[in-house]
Formats: C-alpha cells, sequence, structure tokens
C-alpha cells in the first residue's frame, strides 16, 4: 500500500521515480507546538497511484525539495501549513505549481475550509479515519497505525483533484481556481515588514502613540520569537500587546496586571517592555490612524457595494466568500483612503477579480466623499 524511506539510498532511487511524473499529491506531517518554525516528521507524496512516506527525521531532502519546485503540478489539500514548511526547509518561498483542492472546492460551494476528511466523502464517497491527528510524529518508531493514517492522507488526493478540476473546468472557474492557488502560494512566502507588523494587531480605536508603541513592541517580539524559534504567544500575545498600550504600565507592579502576560516574560524582559512604550521615536514619525472598518461608510455606499459584489457573483457563479475576503475590502478601503498605488492591493485583487470587482468598487468608493474626508481628519 505505501513504502516507509529512512534511508538515503532509498531516497535517491524514489527521486529517479519522480523524474518519471512530475505530477504529485502531497502532504505533510509535523510538530508546531512550542517553536515558530515547524518540525517536519513525514512527508506523504502519491507519484502515479503508489504512494511513499519520506522520513523527516532522517532523511537529506535537498534533492526532494529541488524536484517539488520543478514539477508540473503539486497537489495538496488546504495547503497553507505544507507550504509554509516547505519554504522553511527549502529555503525558497517561489513556488507557484501548486493546486489546492480545498481552494478548487470553494469555488463549488463547499465553503472556505472544507476538510480533507469531508472533501473525500462529499466528492468520492470515501470514508478515512482521522484518528492520528494530533499523533506524536518525531517520535520513532512510527505505529502502523500513524503509518497508514499518513498513507491515506494522499492515497486518494489525486483522485479527489481530478474530481474538483473537472467540475471546475464544467463551470469554466478552474482557470480562477488556479489563479487564486498561485496568490495563496506567493502569500504564504511574504513577510509582513517589520515596522507594519503593528497592523495585525492594532485598530482604528488606537491613538498614533498606541500605533508607535505596538509597532516598537511587536518589532521586538518578531526579534525574540525567530532568535528563540519561540511562538509568538510565548512573548507577548497580541491581547497583551494591546492591553499594554491602552493601560500604559509605568512600572513593574502596574505591569503585573497586564492580560497573559507571562511570569517568565515578566522576569526577563519587563524592563525592555516599559522602555518600549516609554521611549518613542519623535511624533512626526508615529504611524497614521487607522481606517475605521468597512460598515462605517455611508448606508447608501454600503448598499451600492453590496450590489457590485452581488452582481459579479450572479455573472461569475462564483460564491460571494470566496469572491471577496472581508480583509480584501478593507483593502480596498484603505487604498482608497490613503491613495496608495494599485499594485499596493493584495495580489487577488488584481488578477481576474480587477476589471470585474476591484475597479468598480474602487469607483463606488470614491464616490463616498462623507466617509473618505471623516478618514483624513482621523488619520493626522
Amino acid at each position: 500500500m505505501f513504502q516507509f524511506i529512512q534511508h538515503q539510498t532509498d531516497l535517491n532511487n524514489f527521486l529517479s521515480i519522480m523524474d518519471q511524473n512530475s505530477i504529485y499529491g502531497l502532504d505533510t506531517e509535523f510538530i508546531k507546538v512550542d517553536t515558530l518554525w515547524p518540525k517536519l516528521g513525514v512527508f506523504q507524496i502519491n507519484v502515479a497511484d503508489q504512494v511513499y512516506l519520506l522520513d523527516g527525521t532522517t532523511l537529506d531532502l535537498s534533492g526532494f525539495w529541488k524536484k517539488i519546485f520543478t514539477a508540473q503540478l503539486n497537489v495538496f489539500h488546504a495547503c497553507g501549513e505544507d507550504i509554509d514548511l516547505i519554504y522553511h526547509y527549502a529555503q525558497d518561498k517561489s513556488l507557484s505549481n501548486v493546486f489546492d483542492t480545498q481552494v478548487g472546492m470553494s469555488f463549488l460551494g463547499h465553503g472556505l475550509q472544507v476538510s480533507y476528511q469531508n472533501a473525500l466523502k462529499q466528492m468520492l464517497n470515501v470514508d478515512i479515519d482521522k484518528d492520528q491527528t494530533r499523533s506524536d510524529w518525531l517520535a520513532r518508531p512510527l505505529s502502523p497505525e500513524q503509518l497508514n493514517y499518513a498513507a491515506n492522507d494522499v492515497l486518494y488526493i489525486m483522485a479527489l483533484a481530478q474530481k474538483v478540476r473537472s467540475e471546475l473546468q464544467e463551470k469554466h472557474l478552474l482557470d480562477f481556481a488556479q489563479e487564486d492557488c498561485r496568490n495563496l502560494t506567493y502569500e504564504i512566502g511574504q513577510e509582513t515588514p517589520l515596522t507594519l507588523l503593528y497592523q495585525d494587531v492594532g485598530n482604528y480605536r488606537h491613538s498614533r502613540r498606541e500605533l508607535m508603541q505596538l509597532q516598537q513592541l511587536a518589532v521586538w517580539r518578531e526579534q525574540m520569537v525567530k532568535a528563540l524559534n519561540q511562538p509568538r504567544s510565548f512573548i507577548l500575545k497580541n491581547s497583551s500587546m494591546i492591553d499594554l498600550v491602552e493601560k500604559n504600565p509605568k512600572n513593574h507592579f502596574q505591569l503585573c496586571n497586564i492580560k497573559d502576560i507571562r511570569q517568565n516574560i515578566l522576569r526577563e524582559h519587563g524592563k525592555t517592555i516599559l522602555d518600549l512604550l516609554k521611549f518613542l521615536p519623535a511624533q512626526e514619525e508615529w504611524p497614521l490612524r487607522m481606517a475605521r472598518p468597512i460598515r462605517h461608510s455611508s448606508k447608501e455606499i454600503g448598499n451600492k457595494v453590496d450590489a457590485v459584489i452581488q452582481n459579479v457573483v450572479n455573472e461569475t457563479m462564483v460564491p460571494k466568500e470566496v469572491l471577496l475576503r472581508k480583509k480584501w475590502l478593507n483593502a480596498v478601503y484603505q487604498h482608497v483612503v490613503s491613495g496608495r498605488a494599485e499594485q499596493d492591493l493584495p495580489n487577488y485583487l488584481l488578477g481576474w477579480r480587477y476589471e470585474l470587482l476591484t475597479k468598480p468598487l474602487i469607483q463606488v468608493l470614491h464616490a463616498d466623499q462623507q466617509y473618505l474626508s471623516t478618514q483624513m481628519k482621523i488619520a493626522q
């Protein structure tokens, strides 16, 4: 049913098999509990309907990564964490030859996050067990149950992809879905500039001073997690960062009352955190206020925005939640408010969606003079 490869000579033989077929079904099993970067346990691959399990704890996979990047097509289901792992281990963030069956199924109306188990049931009427999800994939030897579980994760993926792609083709949505897959793998490889990390934590309610404090905390946290290879929540949770800037503690006693802050962080880095809150650059260097959410726009404009979106849904038959995510719509609002260049918009909005959706939305929002003038005042 599958071959478990643990020795380098066997891997070299397998790489020759990969040369004979360049369409692969892929999945990974890893541990990422107390680290920033994942630890690979097993890499599963389906080549010409044969399943191979590669031991991530013993093998040098540098040759394998090259095959993946030069493949005709790599098929995944819910590829986000898998791609992140590949980028980390391969030290290359340019994988564009991916088809994600979860993305494909979202275009077919199955929701944004259909599980692999449900996907197989709905599309192929196949049942698989998911009882080993939280196994220790770094332990050796792996149990027969673990190995069978890992093999099942790619055993049916090529048949699933064929069914999904066929239905997408019938609805003239395959090119759209394929482009979204490329955008997804590109997005996973992008690192937010250090000075903009605060935007993932702050909101429109925060003053420019608070945003400056958040920026300094976010930069420090990112430097810490990369130096220590620890999850961000181990250093400071987002909730703690917000509480810090809103309460603005002046001493260690006040710092101890901050929400969700860890005792070891207080002991080892309490003074640093207080200094980050206290010592700020000149006021002209502080970030501008963030735009209010789209719900604060006028009702008339909100209705026009909804009408544009619904027209595209009717025209393309792309489900609304797939067509436009909330964060993309917020990005359009930010673009209109700040007057930034269109190329700064998410890639999703610049491809097949641009003429259909993005351009009409920008035109509608530019007409909301009351919202725009309010935002300009708030940003100052």
